[in-house]
């Protein structure tokens, strides 16, 4: 299923949820930096929670200078790529969010950790005490493993058993099924922001 095209009701409401984001980290945040801590509190998610990895990992791809700390000249650049990047952008943005160390790679073990957190984003809290999800099933039919293994099957075309961004782009954009687990602006971000609009009202 291809891309919506953005409605004009769509655009306005991406701006109303930028400017209130804007808002919010000034109120906040009135040093004008933010921590991975109050990062995390101000999307609303738990420490220990579903999205705490994922939160983690979003931290530093915000984080441009390295400085574990964002500042809001990196807020402001990072959500109006969210909102408002063309696709290629959006998809350099999570290829950041996916390469934690920042070393110009994804490896097998960082794109099972983001795709392992987004499963649990979306499927919250198991009645399991077990956090490993290799068997259990994320899009259809397909465990976390065989998600993971059939991306590398796809977008690793050197076989070196990473995936750089040229790679990792080039993916997204021939198969529509490989855009839609790679880029990570969609789904775990507004989840993220909806939190923080829940959590706003208490």
């Amino acid at each position: 299923m291809g891309q919506a095209q953005p409605t004009e009701e769509s655009e306005e409401i991406d701006i109303i949820t930028i400017q209130d984001m804007y808002k919010k980290f000034v109120q906040e945040c009135p040093s004008g930096r933010l921590f991975l801590h109050e990062f995390k509190r101000f999307f609303g998610v738990d420490p220990t929670g579903e999205a705490s990895e994922y939160a983690e990992n979003m931290f530093h791809a915000f984080d441009k200078n390295g400085d574990n700390t964002i500042d809001f000249l990196e807020f402001v650049a990072a959500l109006n790529l969210v909102f408002r990047g063309d696709l290629e952008h959006k998809l350099r943005w999570s290829f950041k969010v996916y390469d934690r160390d920042n070393n110009g790679f994804v490896d097998r073990g960082e794109l099972r950790a983001i795709i392992n957190s987004i499963y649990k984003i979306k499927k919250g809290p198991k009645t399991s005490t077990s956090t490993d999800t290799s068997t259990s099933t994320l899009d259809g039919q397909m465990t976390v493993d065989q998600i993971v293994d059939r991306i590398f099957q796809a977008v690793d075309s050197d076989g070196d058993g990473s995936i750089s961004v040229d790679e990792f782009i080039k993916g997204a954009k021939q198969d529509p099924w490989l855009l839609n687990m790679l880029k990570l602006d969609i789904k775990p971000t507004i989840w993220m922001m909806e939190q923080r609009r829940k959590s706003a009202h208490f």
